[in-house]
């Protein structure tokens, strides 16, 4: 699919909602709800937040300290590993029938596993206005506890989907703050970057809104918004509320209370911040603007300087098995 160059204007849908915790079939069925709302509202492209299915597993610890791992955090573990999602699974498939449907884009968060392997992956999937599966992004480093629970993605699945009304890919959270990662998706030609999220703070916002002034982007920022209310009791390893260090929990009791947001590529709230509600945010994309923006600032461009900086990039799928034949090693 190449960018028609006169669909000056493309109109987004960003959805803050919670999860049903550890129960995909169930996060599967109210997504499809917010799916079918936003397309009415006439979203071309529909985002998801970070991990929407089954969850992002915040204030869970799996029973995992340094040395060792509990009975009921390997339960716990098998619960979350149980509600994932895989490539050309019945959900992967109900998710690309969706956004067959209601005709969208559709950038679906989830936690994602191939077949027979032990390894998780937060991962963006991507799906066209057909249906046709059009890749994925997998975290390239999780953070701090996330370790634990998810695997490294490497730079093969870096990407740029090249729609009629722009080019969009998504970068996971704090992956944001990986600086040559901006850079190598600025050099992809994003025109609209999705920043889905866990974080609700203010600071998560400035970096979304520096991301947009730097990459002369649009930047669709999706967050959670869930309490400890919402943790069902047969999750073993939550934490309880006493032992949450206090600010985690706001006054409306949430553990994430959303903050997503649409902004312009000169760092301008378009839509939002929203915080403590589930809804579709909308926003009209005048594309034009990004032409606007970057006669200021192109970090490949103009500000680049090749001669002093250079990134390579390897977008070789990294893994650690290869097969071959006896015939095949001696060519």
């Amino acid at each position: 699919m190449k960018r028609n160059r006169e669909q000056n204007k493309v109109r987004v849908g960003v959805v803050q909602l919670a999860p049903v915790l550890m129960d995909a079939e169930a996060c599967l069925k109210k997504g499809l709800l917010y799916i079918e709302e936003a397309a009415s509202k006439g979203c071309e492209l529909v985002m998801f937040p970070e991990a929407y299915i089954p969850c992002y597993p915040k204030a869970i610890t799996f029973g995992s300290v340094i040395g060792w791992r509990t009975p009921a955090g390997r339960r716990d573990w098998r619960r979350y590993y149980d509600n994932s999602v895989e490539v050309g699974s019945p959900i992967f498939n109900a998710l690309a029938e969706a956004a067959a449907k209601y005709k969208v884009h559709l950038a679906m968060g989830c936690i994602e596993r191939e077949r027979g392997h032990g390894t998780l992956y937060c991962s963006m999937l991507f799906f066209g206005p057909d249906g046709e599966y059009l890749g994925r992004h997998r975290k390239l480093k999780p953070t701090a506890g996330e370790r634990v629970v998810w695997g490294e993605g490497d730079a093969s699945d870096l990407t740029v989907i090249d729609a009629p009304f722009g080019r969009y890919g998504a970068v996971i959270c704090w992956e944001n703050y990986m600086p040559l990662l901006r850079t190598a998706m600025y050099s992809k030609g994003i025109e609209i970057y999705l920043a889905p999220t866990a974080d609700y703070r203010e600071s998560w916002l400035c970096t979304a809104r520096h991301i947009a002034r730097e990459g002369g982007c649009f930047v669709l920022s999706a967050n959670l918004c869930y309490k400890l209310s919402d943790y069902s009791s047969e999750i073993e390893t939550r934490v309880d509320e006493a032992d949450i260090p206090a600010g985690i929990i706001n006054e409306a009791g949430s553990v994430t209370n959303g903050g997503s947001a649409i902004i312009s590529p000169f760092g301008e709230y378009l839509a939002g911040p929203i915080y403590d509600s589930e809804e579709v945010l909308v926003a009209d994309l005048d594309m034009n603007m990004l032409a606007e923006a970057r006669i200021d600032f192109d970090p490949v461009g103009h500000y680049a300087r090749p001669d002093i900086f250079k990134l390579y990039v390897n977008e070789t799928p990294l893994n650690h098995v290869e097969f071959y034949s006896e015939k095949e090693k001696d060519i």
